[in-house]
């Protein structure tokens, strides 16, 4: 039997179980280890009987080695999160995984093939958080996002990049969002329950960590409310991404910063960073870091006074810029209507994948404006 992801998940698994490649040659009753290393790197095929032969020896189900909407051994997360346990939030990771691995799928069998070439940022990790900005700066007039990079920001990423963005209503509460980086796909999870300028800021900050991955790895878990104490990565992620999304030029001839005081500072802080769609927050430390507002003049302003996005924390039914994206992108649905309208999956199957119900389904196919397939 040949199946790419056999190898690999057999490899995960022996790992797992803190097996050496000699011990598992010895329950499969192989002559020497060599036999698994080639199994596990594609180079042999498994015989069905050694396939059931591991499903017992080794206490899983045969779905583990062939279900192809699962993640094993081959995937990496960053998560973005605020104080989350680490049981939940492995479980959301093993929810989340199961998604990617099932657009991946589908992907591959209504023929659509990821590009040649992986898109990178050229930076190491000894470079300096200017040029961090800088590099950020540069991406945003380089893929022409305009005054409001927020605004196309994840377009950019799905179309020109091949970088998947997924709106997501994590069960993990206090996830903010992931990067993930697999073999042939990169995918960045947003939380949508977030308001639209903290939604923003993790999409940017994410972005740095896939195209600078292979360069400075990030690391598994990363606290979202952590400042002076985050990792030196994440600093650059994060000065990285506020000059992607607030533009010198743009923040610049917004206002005369250095003149405004008390309340008027407040006024322009927040009509500012509704415009931007970043928080205030955000807005008044790139203000720092432009040098347009000095640090103990920053941290005077009070926390009550500036809003996130410029929105009230409850926003009104009518104001659509607050209002959260429908779930996952257009681009993951228009893939998943193709794979049922070709017959590669069942309605019915892709629902429970995706964690809907079919009707469910059918609302979001409505709600990206995909055409609903016949099968429904």
């Amino acid at each position: 039997m040949f199946n790419p992801l056999i190898g690999r998940r057999l490899r995960a698994l022996r790992e797992e179980k803190k097996l050496s490649q000699d011990e598992l040659a010895r329950i499969f009753g192989f002559k020497d280890r060599q036999t698994v290393s080639a199994i596990e790197t594609g180079e042999r095929r498994l015989t069905a009987d050694e396939l059931l032969r591991a499903v017992k020896k080794l206490g899983v189900s045969l779905d583990y080695f062939t279900d192809p909407f699962r993640l094993v051994g081959e995937v990496r997360f960053n998560w973005r999160q605020s104080g989350v346990p680490t049981q939940d939030l492995g479980a959301y990771e093993r929810v989340a995984g199961q998604i990617i691995a099932a657009y991946r799928t589908l992907r591959t069998e209504v023929g659509e093939k990821p590009p040649l070439v992986r898109h990178s940022l050229r930076l190491t990790k000894y470079l300096r958080f200017e040029d961090a900005a800088e590099a950020g700066e540069r991406f945003a007039a380089e893929h022409q996002l305009g005054d409001v990079p927020a605004e196309r920001l994840a377009e950019v990423m799905e179309r020109d990049l091949d970088i998947l963005v997924l709106m997501v209503t994590p069960s993990a509460a206090g996830v903010s969002g992931a990067a993930c980086r697999l073999p042939d796909l990169d995918v960045v999870l947003i939380n949508r329950d977030e308001v639209p300028g903290r939604r923003h800021f993790d999409l940017a900050h994410e972005l740095f960590h896939i195209l600078t991955w292979d360069a400075m790895p990030p690391g598994h878990v990363e606290d979202a409310t952590e400042a002076g104490g985050a990792t030196r990565v994440e600093q650059l992620a994060n000065s990285f991404a506020s000059a992607l999304l607030m533009p010198a030029r743009v923040v610049m001839a917004a206002a005369e910063w250095r003149t405004l005081r008390g309340d008027r500072l407040i006024e322009q802080l927040n009509a500012t960073a509704d415009r931007l769609e970043v928080t205030s927050t955000a807005l008044l430390w790139r203000l720092v870091s432009l040098g347009l507002l000095e640090k103990a003049k920053a941290r005077a302003v009070p926390a009550y006074a500036i809003r996130n996005n410029g929105h009230p924390t409850e926003p009104s039914a009518d104001d659509h810029s607050a209002q959260k994206p429908p779930l996952f992108s257009k681009r993951f649905v228009e893939t998943v209507a193709r794979a049922v309208e070709e017959g590669r999956v069942s309605m019915r199957k892709i629902a429970g994948a995706l964690g809907l119900s079919v009707d469910d389904l059918g609302d979001l196919f409505a709600a990206h404006g995909v055409p609903v397939p016949y099968e429904l």
